[in-house]
């Protein structure tokens, strides 16, 4: 449940939302269900937004489009959304989109979970059937260190979860969503 004793100058807007990115493998679903629960609020992970949209599983959904168009509907379906109060998952390869980053930027935080590369390696394994946007020719490695710098620029916030459970993911997120920020 949203706590209301939160102080009035927090990350967490009431009507705002929380985008999770980073690479395949990150635990951006797991984190983004949990952190919802535990804010009350609802769930939505852009990859099965659009697989809602065309009815197809991802990697189908890649494999008829090629990635460029992919990765244009990607940023198309997320700068349009319109929603309050929700927990964003994103796709890996939504940092490729600058008005889907916009739009992500202007509901709320953003926060990149970081993983190291052998634990993408490990946990994505050869990407097969994972809607992995990679261009053609290029090695996991290479997309890995492609789209490191992206996320770093686009975050508010650098969760690291390659050695953390959920849990504690979880407990180190919320901490640093509802501390007053800054001035």
């Amino acid at each position: 449940m949203y706590d209301t004793d939160l102080p009035t100058r927090v990350r967490i807007q009431e009507t705002g939302c929380i985008s999770l990115i980073g690479m395949a493998g990150a635990g951006k679903s797991t984190l983004g269900r949990l952190l919802a629960e535990k804010l009350g609020w609802a769930h939505l992970d852009t990859d099965r937004l659009i697989e809602a949209y065309y009815g197809l599983p991802l990697q189908e959904i890649l494999d008829g489009q090629g990635l460029p168009l992919f990765l244009k509907t990607e940023e198309t379906l997320v700068s349009m959304l319109g929603v309050r109060r929700t927990v964003i998952s994103t796709g890996g390869s939504v940092v490729y989109g600058p008005a889907a980053m916009k739009r992500l930027k202007l509901l709320g935080p953003v926060v990149f979970l970081e993983i190291d590369l052998p634990t993408f390696q490990r946990r994505v394994g050869e990407g097969d059937n994972r809607g992995l946007a990679i261009a053609q020719g290029m090695s996991r490695e290479d997309l890995f260190l492609e789209r490191l710098p992206l996320y770093r620029a686009a975050a508010d916030f650098t969760l690291p979860t390659g050695d953390t459970d959920p849990k504690a993911s979880l407990d180190r997120l919320h901490a640093w969503l509802t501390e007053e920020p800054d001035q």
